[in-house]
């Protein structure tokens, strides 16, 4: 695979598509509370890219605002079980966001990128004031303190629908000093992706399973990269 570009922050499609199976596999064995992510495939007509193309999908996530949580969709249910054998508490539908998120490559940036959407109980989409209410402190904290990546508003590269993004610009910089530091000589795809996903999905209150960082990077290496997201101040 190609360690030489991993080494140098970035990522090859190729290796993308390693990294991407790997996840999937590793997610699912973590047995974390979130749903699975998944492959999904795309096609190109005509086709003009040879490699494996198509995205990693985790949807159906949702947010109960009293817990500041990312919860599946088994757990929102048993949110609402019985108290007792008479009653059942339903969560008002007012407090339920829902969100999906997708890691998408970018070619022009040779880096992962992570888009996310999220929409109210009835559908409608969540403004970035109603994303940042839902966010947990250590979140908010990371948004606010990063001078690496920011949030942005953009065309989803497969749906062609208005997604918000953290933006890739800076990734092959921190990913550089992550590889050279916490990641003690181990540039494989997998570690590239989970190393990643680590530090950026804290931006989105989206953690990774401790089993998964752990063969990956030790706690005080990530601590001195976590600080990499920032909003973009023209939203």
């Amino acid at each position: 695979m190609g360690d030489q570009s991993i080494c140098d922050g970035s990522l090859s499609a190729d290796d993308f598509y390693v990294a991407a199976k790997s996840l999937c596999e590793l997610w699912q064995s973590a047995n974390t509370s979130l749903p699975n992510w998944t492959w999904i495939p795309f096609k190109r007509i005509p086709t003009g890219i040879s490699c494996n193309e198509g995205y990693l999908s985790l949807e159906n996530v949702f947010h109960v605002k009293s817990s500041k949580e990312l919860v599946s969709s088994q757990d929102l249910f048993q949110e609402e079980q019985t108290v007792d054998s008479a009653t059942v508490v339903q969560v008002p539908s007012s407090v339920i966001h829902a969100y999906d998120f997708h890691i998408i490559y970018s070619f022009s940036y040779r880096n992962p990128v992570l888009y996310f959407h999220g929409h109210k109980y009835d559908g409608q989409p969540l403004a970035l004031d109603d994303i940042q209410e839902d966010l947990p402190e250590y979140s908010l904290k990371l948004i606010r303190e990063s001078k690496w990546t920011f949030i942005t508003f953009e065309e989803h590269p497969y749906l062609h629908q208005p997604w918000y993004m953290l933006h890739p610009c800076g990734t092959s910089e921190w990913m550089k000093l992550l590889i050279g530091g916490a990641l003690h000589g181990n540039p494989y795809p997998a570690n590239y992706l989970v190393s990643w996903l680590s530090v950026v999905g804290q931006a989105v209150g989206l953690r990774v399973p401790s089993s998964l960082t752990s063969s990956c990077f030790n706690d005080a290496s990530s601590s001195s990269i976590g600080q990499c997201v920032e909003l973009d101040p023209s939203l």
